[in-house]
């Protein structure tokens, strides 16, 4: 179980509350549950209905589409968030490679944070951006190679 200073100390790391105050980031933190994954565990699966978005505590995570890894997200970083705002299926799988520990925020959560703080909005999207061009890159990568 996290205090509320290592969930403040965490969540100011993760790049989507970077630059937000602390008054802020301890009242969103406070509301995130704490979930727990052993290894090899499907947290969501590609299809799924999504509402929310986790930020990795301890371990790693996967984001793949079946046997394809499409990223790594290792602790201090946050994966899921497309579904939270698109209202669409899951685009992809997550899966633990390891044992992990997990803050989740709801849609409904997020929602409220950004009506008191617009600025997470902006930095969801210079996240989102940051992984499409990544993304992007690989693919480019990998249609070169053939």
């Amino acid at each position: 179980m996290l205090t509320s200073v290592d969930r403040l100390l965490l969540v100011r790391r993760v790049p989507i509350f970077q630059e937000l105050r602390d008054d802020f980031l301890v009242r969103l933190a406070a509301v995130m549950d704490e979930q727990f994954f052993p290894a090899n565990r499907t947290i969501f699966t590609q299809g799924q209905e999504g509402r929310s978005l986790f930020i990795v505590v301890s371990g790693t995570v996967k984001v793949h589409i079946g046997n394809k890894q499409l990223a790594v997200f290792p602790a201090g970083e946050s994966f899921g968030e497309m579904a939270v705002f698109d209202a669409q299926p899951r685009s992809a799988s997550a899966t633990t490679l390891e044992a992990c520990d997990c803050l989740e925020l709801t849609q409904e959560q997020l929602y409220d944070a950004i009506e008191e703080s617009p600025e997470i909005a902006v930095n969801i999207i210079r996240v989102l951006s940051r992984r499409i061009r990544e993304l992007n890159d690989k693919l480019n990568a990998m249609s070169t190679r053939n």
